[in-house]
């Protein structure tokens, strides 16, 4: 089966919902394919931003060149009593794999809404960046790659799967650099939720974040 290496940097996040109501947020990440528990990763707690944490933090996973499945994305706040849900980003992989060519692919910057679990209200933006290695072929898929240098520590094992749900499918629209903006990327006239377009540059992602996620919030791109 062909598969391809996915590289995903999280850059930052933005106007996340505070779901501390006595201290500031500090908020991690976990990365998941399609919900399964043997992919997941997770990334270090951002301890400064509060509501709009930075992270820079790199992943890597193996996934199918065919483009099947979702990437899931699980804002946390860390809290002594035990972490909070913040909000989620479902990304199919049909969107970061579409149109593609075999070879490798240079890193591309998108922006995607992060909605609340239980409602999908929003709850602020995510911004990250992925690049993909060449197609490869291989007899099985193993979901997660080898840690990067600079991945980070491994998941906890304390919370159970989160199932994946359904994308919200927006035709991918690109800006004056190339960039998508996919199906629950910010952007499309379906969502009402334009946050504007993929920039080029990881340096113009500069908000500290600090997530939170558990009500709706408003988002500042």
């Amino acid at each position: 089966m062909a598969q391809r290496t996915l590289e995903l940097t999280l850059i930052s996040a933005k106007d996340l919902k505070d779901v501390n109501l006595l201290s500031k947020m500090e908020v991690y990440a976990v990365v998941s394919l399609s919900g399964d528990p043997r992919s997941r990763q997770r990334i270090p707690t951002d301890r400064a931003g509060g509501r709009n944490p930075t992270w820079n933090a790199t992943l890597r996973f193996t996934v199918p060149a065919s483009g099947a499945g979702s990437l899931h994305v699980l804002l946390r706040a860390e809290r002594a009593l035990g972490d909070r849900d913040v909000g989620e980003v479902h990304i199919p992989l049909s969107e970061l794999l579409s149109g593609v060519p075999d070879g490798a692919v240079p890193a591309k910057f998108v922006a995607y809404q992060v909605r609340k679990l239980s409602s999908g209200k929003p709850q602020g933006v995510l911004n990250f960046s992925y690049k993909l290695g060449e197609a490869t072929q291989s007899g099985a898929y193993s979901g997660a790659a080898a840690p990067s240098a600079y991945s980070q520590a491994p998941p906890p094992a304390a919370y159970p799967p989160y199932a994946a749900a359904g994308a919200q499918a927006v035709k991918p629209k690109k800006n004056n650099f190339g960039m998508g903006l996919g199906a629950g990327l910010l952007g499309g006239a379906l969502g009402g939720l334009l946050i504007g377009d993929a920039i080029s540059d990881a340096s113009a992602y500069d908000a500290g974040y600090d997530a939170g996620f558990d009500d709706g919030g408003g988002f500042d791109f």
